[in-house]
């Protein structure tokens, strides 16, 4: 059986991704922050809950493992390798979904505590992530079945409005899977990132918020017309993680329903 770590795990695409992996037969390390309403002032939306995490790995009775980790600390990621090989002796599948958003101003006048913030979740979180697992990766039984997928956004390959520090944040992820891929040449292990449109989740209320409209504004930006689910996305993420997704090894893969600007 493969096993996989999540971050971002209790709520949104990540719990969706969770689901999927943990329904294809994966066990699952759930890694996330869990700080709930405990927000400072630049990060002013709810995240998710450590009921939510429970809630999540109850329903797969023991098969889905939680953790409550915080992506920024390197020491709480490689608890989470710990807990993956002391239950199953392998990791295969990495997923680097923790995020979070902010902005709704120009670059100049942005918060610098929330930009730093955001870098440090969306960009170091990532990073962190795979200086974590990697070496996990290369001492697995069959490396050429390991996977490496992070979760970009449409915002890591344009400008958006009022949203320079998140657009950097995910061009900086994308970087980040391009020079995994190419380090990761020869060992059969693969980096690709999936960029999401406008998906169903506590984040794109967030963005609406910013801009003071309704997410279906922000929906009406893909052909699609309308809000993607996180099942989509994480369907997407499933098949990129699997053996087949050696394809896609160094790309980013646009799950964005038609993003139109």
């Amino acid at each position: 059986m493969r096993t996989a770590l999540v971050t971002g795990a209790a709520r949104g695409i990540g719990a969706a991704t969770v689901q999927r992996l943990a329904a294809s037969g994966h066990h699952v390390v759930a890694l996330d922050w869990c700080i709930g309403d405990d927000l400072s002032p630049c990060l002013p939306y709810a995240q998710a809950t450590r009921a939510d995490l429970e809630s999540l790995a109850t329903a797969y009775d023991g098969q889905v493992l939680p953790l409550i980790a915080d992506v920024r600390d390197p020491d709480a990621l490689t608890q989470g390798v710990d807990l993956a090989l002391e239950r199953t002796g392998r990791l295969d599948t990495v997923v680097a979904a923790a995020a979070v958003i902010t902005g709704g101003t120009p670059l100049w006048k942005s918060d610098p505590a929330a930009m730093e913030l955001m870098w440090d979740i969306n960009v170091r979180g990532v990073w962190n992530t795979a200086a974590a697992t990697v070496p996990a990766l290369l001492s697995n039984p069959d490396p050429s079945g390991c996977r490496f997928v992070a979760i970009a956004s449409t915002a890591g390959e344009h400008g958006l409005f009022h949203l320079a520090g998140y657009s950097a944040a995910k061009h900086a992820v994308i970087g980040i899977v391009k020079g995994l891929a190419a380090d990761l040449v020869g060992t059969g292990i693969t980096a690709c990132a999936v960029s999401p449109g406008s998906t169903n989740t506590a984040m794109l209320t967030a963005t609406a918020h910013l801009y003071d409209i309704d997410t279906t504004e922000l929906a009406n930006h893909q052909l699609l017309r309308r809000a993607l689910t996180p099942d989509e996305i994480a369907a997407t993420i499933t098949f990129a993680c699997s053996p087949e997704g050696a394809v896609l090894n160094g790309s980013v893969i646009n799950a964005d329903g038609g993003f139109i600007r």
